[in-house]
């Protein structure tokens, strides 16, 4: 009714429901007050990510240490942004946890997420400032996170390093350059056509980036990340290089890397929990191998070796035999296998059914017959037949 004053105090009767107190509570401002330090350090982190965008220094330097400022300048940002999920004080200082959101410019349909540590102290002022900000706690790094970073743009790449000169990564936007349009050609263009490359200084700064123990990764030249699953968006892939392992490659060898890693950027929207890894691995092998000139036992030495000692696989490569943790050899044998499986569809069924089957798989949604349910009905044969078809083509191609 109007002109009617709301009183703040107990429902009527004796029995006090607690849906009533509850209601109460909030109409007479009762409940959980605000924990005005967390506004306060978002409020902080709100400002420092708008002085990072804005590439204003002194701004920056109001809210806290300097050194990510010097360290991400030169990285083309679309968005940075912190939300921060809990705080933990002790007097004048305090931890706080926080997911950081950021896009680069021209390259991430959407943001990539990384979680946060951050220390920060209060002044007499009553004013916090940041002190540190670092990868939570069994979480991976961002590039920044390992030096200053210098970035190189090309045709249809972005290159970040640490530590590398800008000859060098002029050099890996070259090859991202080349790769590009040979994906496109081979997978089409319903996809961004365009790749980021990410060089870091060494073995351990690449295992960084990736969460993993170095030794996970001795002897792989390049690894792609991204968000797999068939959700259609592949919103931020990053080709991670190794630059130890990748130094000792061939100039072929270091173009069949980077068109390879950049078949799993395109492919990356239908690749899902269905596909497995002799598909994907093989696919992107057989794009990367197209147009370097490599035969099949050049290509595959140790498969090759394998047959002449008289073994042949019995099965296709299993998604175990490609752990990075794996037998060197078996590894070896685990891609060399996937792209001849690959190979041999292109070669009796054309590349056109490779491309329709690899998106067959994708789309099945499930592992479980998402293979056998493709090679029937794109390739009109069984998991059984193709076994036995490849198995000899092996031995056509390498024995």
């Amino acid at each position: 009714m109007a002109g009617r004053r709301r009183r703040c105090g107990s429902a009527p009767g004796t029995v006090l429901l607690l849906v009533s107190l509850l209601a109460s509570l909030v109409a007479c401002g009762g409940g959980p007050k605000p924990d005005g330090a967390r506004t306060q350090v978002q409020q902080l982190l709100d400002r420092r990510a708008d002085a990072l965008l804005a590439h204003d220094e002194s701004a920056f330097a109001r809210t806290g240490e300097r050194t990510e400022f010097a360290h991400v300048g030169a990285v083309p940002l679309a968005a940075w942004s912190y939300r921060v999920t809990a705080l933990h004080r002790t007097g004048a200082t305090a931890t706080a946890a926080a997911d950081l959101r950021y896009r680069f410019q021209g390259y991430d349909k959407a943001p990539v997420t990384a979680a946060r540590t951050l220390t920060l102290r209060r002044t007499a002022d009553g004013q916090w400032y940041v002190e540190s900000d670092r990868p939570a706690k069994k979480t991976a790094q961002q590039l920044w996170d390992q030096g200053t970073v210098r970035v190189v743009r090309g045709r249809h790449s972005l290159v970040l390093g640490v530590g590398a000169s800008g000859g060098l990564l002029r050099d890996y936007a070259a090859l991202a350059d080349h790769a590009v349009p040979s994906v496109s050609g081979a997978w089409g263009t319903e996809w961004a056509g365009r790749v980021v490359v990410l060089v870091p200084d060494s073995l351990d700064d690449m295992a960084g980036l990736l969460g993993s123990p170095a030794s996970s990764y001795r002897g792989i030249a390049a690894v792609t990340t991204g968000e797999a699953g068939g959700s259609g968006q592949a919103p931020a892939d990053r080709v991670i290089v190794n630059p130890a392992a990748y130094a000792v490659l061939g100039a072929v060898g270091k173009q069949v890397v980077l068109t390879h890693e950049t078949t799993h950027v395109a492919t990356r929207a239908h690749t899902t929990r269905a596909t497995p890894l002799w598909l994907s691995e093989g696919y992107a092998d057989w794009v990367g191998y197209l147009d370097s000139g490599r035969s099949a036992p050049q290509a595959a030495p140790e498969l090759s070796r394998y047959l002449q000692d008289g073994h042949t696989p019995g099965a296709l490569p299993t998604d175990k035999d490609f752990g990075f943790g794996s037998d060197a050899n078996e590894l070896a044998r685990a891609y060399e296998g996937g792209w001849l499986a690959c190979r041999m569809i292109a070669d009796r069924w054309g590349p056109e059914k490779l491309d329709a089957f690899y998106r067959a798989v994708g789309d099945h949604g499930k592992r479980q017959g998402a293979v056998e349910s493709a090679m029937k009905q794109v390739l009109g044969t069984t998991l059984d037949d193709f076994t036995t078809q490849w198995r000899a083509y092996l031995t056509a191609q390498l024995g």
